[in-house]
């Protein structure tokens, strides 16, 4: 009889420090992006509300390419798929050399991530579903995790934490950012033009191949890198798809003679950008809501509101937490001894920090109209309280993990 699997459990040398040295830089990335937030509310309700609200509709770009664009618009389609080129970079070296790359050890942490996603869209979608004033459009928004706002949190108050449960909270974040851009692939598109997402995905063929013959010039892979953005955008589906798709198709196995794989060092080299640039302004367009005139009270106890706050907050930890549970229940799994269920509880209500990817989903469901303050403003309230309570809790173990022996990480 086959010995039980090891849900978590001691990682190779190689990869625990790349993990490791993820966590690091989120700490900086994570704390850019909450002062742009922090920046982003107090300009939009300042007496310089106006200038906000020009910067971010300010219009630029090429109309004749129909990239004329407003500032909100190209951080929200080009500046995260910088973002989303990373994630897609990231799950491309789990798949490969990490967590993901054994089918046992990576069914999981995917199984952990679905049940953190349909659990909130669940109680989204029943909250509204009942609410006379109800909205069913927003179901997506309380599913996606911010992987630079987790990993933060996790870098600062889970300095202890064993690192196969870390390397588990970067592999829940990216599949849930893989399953969020796919439903605003899938379920946030108006129209698709055939003709330019042929194009794209031509150039994403252009883009493999080149990885398969291993060419290294980066005058092959920039520009086909923003044709397959531009025709992303022009085909209707979300531009920030191109990212995750070009990420995905990197070779992440490094040859003979190379110490890293290509996704590697071009994740080193652009998460700088993406951490430190793309992202704070993304949240600097995003997340200044004005609240002249807004009962804060009413917007929060509004269904959307209600709907968005609960799945982050609530539904996040149950549909990880049990989803986890259930697959080590029903399968031959178990958890490694240093690892208890509370410390993938912690986990689970870390990943209610849904900031990013989920102001993403609040515009493209609400755009133009009176409901997206109220979906805005649950995101950053839920995100907040899910940031606390996480750090609760990994504060209120920080002595058991102190206690742990270096060699049961």
């Amino acid at each position: 009889m086959p010995s039980p699997s090891i849900l978590f459990t001691r990682i190779p040398k190689a990869n625990r420090r790349w993990l490791e040295d993820q966590l690091r830089e989120e700490t900086i990335g994570g704390a850019l992006l909450l002062t742009a937030a922090v920046i982003a509310m107090v300009w939009a309700n300042s007496p310089w509300s106006a200038q906000y609200e020009a910067f971010v509709s300010t219009v630029i770009g090429i109309p004749a390419l129909h990239l004329d664009l407003t500032v909100g618009e190209w951080a929200a389609d080009g500046l995260l798929a910088i973002f989303f080129f990373v994630v897609g970079l990231e799950l491309k070296h789990e798949l490969t050399l990490g967590t993901l790359s054994r089918p046992a050890r990576a069914a999981v942490p995917i199984a952990a991530a679905l049940g953190g996603m349909a659990v909130p869209a669940l109680i989204y979608t029943g909250i509204n579903a009942w609410a006379p004033d109800g909205s069913s459009t927003g179901w997506g928004i309380p599913m996606a995790t911010d992987i630079a706002f987790a990993l933060a949190v996790l870098a600062i108050v889970g300095r202890r934490l064993p690192v196969a449960l870390r390397a588990f909270l970067l592999t829940l974040a990216v599949v849930d950012d893989l399953g969020a851009i796919t439903v605003i692939a899938v379920f946030y598109t108006e129209h698709v033009s055939l003709t330019w997402l042929a194009a794209s995905l031509t150039c994403l063929a252009a883009y493999a191949w080149a990885q398969h013959r291993r060419l290294t010039v980066w005058w092959v892979y920039v520009p086909l890198a923003i044709l397959t953005w531009g025709f992303m955008h022009a085909s209707g589906v979300h531009a920030t798809l191109a990212g995750v798709a070009l990420g995905l198709l990197t070779r992440a196995r490094p040859d003979s003679g190379e110490e890293q794989g290509p996704a590697d060092r071009i994740q080193h080299r652009i998460h700088p950008i993406s951490a430190g640039i793309a992202v704070p302004l993304f949240a600097l367009t995003a997340a200044g809501i004005p609240l002249a005139g807004i009962d804060v009270l009413d917007a929060l106890t509004s269904p959307i509101a209600l709907g968005v706050a609960i799945g982050l907050v609530v539904g996040k930890p149950i549909g990880v937490a049990g989803t986890a549970w259930l697959v080590a229940r029903f399968t031959r799994a178990s958890l490694a001894p240093s690892i208890t269920w509370a410390d993938v509880t912690a986990i689970g209500i870390l990943a209610g920090i849904g900031f990013t990817v989920a102001l993403l989903i609040t515009e493209l469901a609400y755009e133009g109209t009176a409901l997206l303050a109220d979906a805005k403003l649950a995101v950053l309230f839920a995100s907040v309280i899910a940031g606390v309570l996480a750090s609760i809790v990994l504060l209120s173990r920080s002595r058991r993990y102190a206690q742990l022996p270096a060699d049961t990480e």
